[in-house]
């Protein structure tokens, strides 16, 4: 597996993309290493957050429209769905997820980025979504879940790009960090994502998922389940006397 790399180092699982020479254009084998590694990060319950990065200064340009050069319809479908199945297992990701983006992120990388939980992205970082302006269709779903649906349209039919800042006040990104700052902020946040209980993560990222797509009664309904399944663990009461200590 070459097209991305995969590391894990005290509890921090890092999944790198790793076509620099193509721009970590999204092609086939990459989705199916990508979807490996994912599967890989949730079978391991030592882990408990991801990392996805990408090797080189663009983090993501698309898909790789070389490799669509003489496939049929039946293989572009295929290969369609090979990417929404990589973007469907980011998202379904128990533990905590984050995009670290220090580049432009185009079509694919706009999906994968907006798959994490949040995105951490760098003054360089950039979003694009020219698929309607290339004759397809793609990433017209989470955007405008994220952004409003009129900025995601904006984006989509006139090809305008989403630079750091925009993307940070459109909340789209949550944090934009100087290059040199970039080591720190990830290593503070992996050791306070690690040292918190992972079970009570994974219950709030499972309630606020899920809540999000119901009114507010059945979304509360969500989080009283697992303040429930919470509650029934033996040890839900040793991170509450942990952070108490330390008030």
């Amino acid at each position: 597996m070459t097209t991305v790399l995969f590391a894990i180092e005290d509890g921090v699982a890092t999944i790198t993309l790793n076509r620099p020479e193509s721009r970590n254009a999204l092609n086939a084998v990459m989705c199916d290493e990508l979807l490996a590694h994912v599967g890989r990060a949730q079978a391991d319950a030592s882990i408990r957050l991801v990392f996805i990065r990408a090797n080189g200064p663009v983090f993501c340009a698309g898909a790789d429209l070389k490799e669509r050069q003489g496939m049929d319809e039946d293989a572009v479908r295929a290969r369609r769905l090979k990417a929404f199945a990589v973007y469907d297992a980011i998202e379904r990701l128990p533990m905590p997820s984050i995009a670290v983006v220090a580049g432009p992120a185009l079509g694919s990388g706009c999906e994968i980025a907006a798959s994490c939980d949040f995105i951490i992205a760098t003054p360089a970082t950039s979003f694009r979504t020219p698929e309607a302006l290339w004759g397809t269709i793609g990433a017209t779903q989470r955007l405008p879940r994220i952004i409003g649906k009129r900025l995601a349209k904006d984006m989509m039919f006139t090809g305008r790009t989403l630079g750091a800042d925009e993307a940070l006040t459109a909340g789209l990104v949550s944090r934009v960090i100087a290059p040199n700052e970039l080591g720190a902020t990830l290593a503070a946040v992996a050791k306070t994502v690690v040292g918190a209980p992972p079970d009570a993560l994974r219950l709030a990222k499972r309630s606020i998922d899920r809540g999000v797509l119901l009114d507010p009664k059945g979304a509360l309904a969500v989080e009283l389940a697992a303040i429930e399944e919470n509650l029934a663990r033996a040890d839900w009461r040793s991170g509450i006397d942990r952070f108490g200590s330390k008030s």
